[in-house]
């Protein structure tokens, strides 16, 4: 598992491997947790998987605003592959063990990921704002042009602004324990075995949440209160629900991405008395919202319906509703 350290220099100990040891404090019947684990994860590419077909094939869904939820199926399928695996490996198998730079990578990855998710959802408000509010430009602004440069810079911020976590993380000192009550390499989880100083790694994780986290829930809370001020002024009530019932969906899922994030961060502090809490809302947060997304806008979006029930075949003469 690790090598022994010798007496008399115990400082220049390094652990090999790291155990991820699944969910605190039930470690005697957590398999029992791999079937409904198991099932979310297929959902959850099933579901992205044919939003992506369904976007493909349909010509009417070729805008921006889908473009920007295929976008997001595949960041969703993305952090969900990263994690699940290997949590029903543990699962399943026991296979708990992980080298130290397969745990960083994961670390990064899962951090670009979160992070390019909550950007998605940046550009997903401002394409609802423009829609509502400026509808008279939404062509020339909401371009497909728009779509790729809002991508690549989101996907740069967050490839960028994450390595330091990874790489903070490595610079640690891992002498005694190796063992992580958790499913997943989360930096906190791991600079907690450290045998140094891992202030640092705190703080820059603290300041990521804050920057990145902290800054697209500003721009996301903004853009809704414009549109709500622009829906209200509209004379017709019919008008109104019309507009707010395109991001109805669109509001759903931020509020369960971000309430999850600040609970997270919350209960993270009581890990010594609910270490359950937080590692268990960790892994939902990572694998329910791949599932949940493609699930609320279909439900929601009349035409995501049409197309999922043409490339099942069905009859869709009387779903006009």
């Amino acid at each position: 598992m690790f090598q022994h350290p010798g007496d008399s220099n115990i400082s220049k100990f390094q652990v090999s491997e790291f155990i991820l040891m699944g969910f605190p404090g039930i470690h005697t019947w957590q398999h029992w947790l791999s079937l409904p684990l198991a099932l979310l994860y297929l959902l959850a590419l099933t579901a992205n998987i044919l939003m992506l077909i369904i976007i493909n094939q349909e010509a009417t869904l070729h805008q921006p605003m889908y473009h920007f939820l295929g976008i997001l199926a595949v960041v969703d399928m993305g952090l969900a592959t990263t994690i699940m695996p290997k949590i029903l490996a543990i699962l399943w198998f026991s296979a708990k063990a992980i080298s130290l730079p397969e745990c960083f990578a994961q670390m990064y990855v899962i951090h670009c990921f979160v992070g390019m998710e909550s950007g998605i959802f940046v550009c997903m408000a401002i394409d609802r704002y423009v829609a509502i509010c400026k509808p008279l430009h939404y062509p020339a602004i909401i371009t497909e042009s728009f779509v790729v440069k809002a991508t690549v810079l989101m996907a740069l911020r967050n490839t960028l602004t994450t390595i330091p976590v990874p790489v903070l993380a490595a610079q640690r000192h891992y002498c005694s324990q190796n063992q992580i009550e958790h499913c997943l390499c989360s930096n906190l989880g791991v600079t907690s075995l450290s045998c140094d100083d891992r202030t640092i790694n705190s703080i820059y994780q603290l300041l990521l949440a804050w920057t990145l986290m902290g800054s697209d829930l500003a721009l996301i809370f903004l853009s809704y209160v414009l549109i709500l001020h622009s829906v209200l002024k509209l004379n017709s009530a019919e008008a109104a629900s019309k507009a707010l019932s395109t991001c109805t969906s669109h509001l759903i899922l931020i509020l369960f991405f971000y309430t999850v994030v600040i609970v997270i961060s919350i209960t993270h502090n009581a890990t010594m008395t609910f270490p359950l809490v937080p590692v268990l809302l960790n892994v939902l947060h990572n694998v329910i919202p791949p599932a949940l997304n493609p699930m609320v806008y279909a439900l929601k979006n009349k035409e995501l319906r049409q197309g999922l029930y043409k490339l099942l075949k069905l009859n869709i003469k009387g779903s006009s509703s």
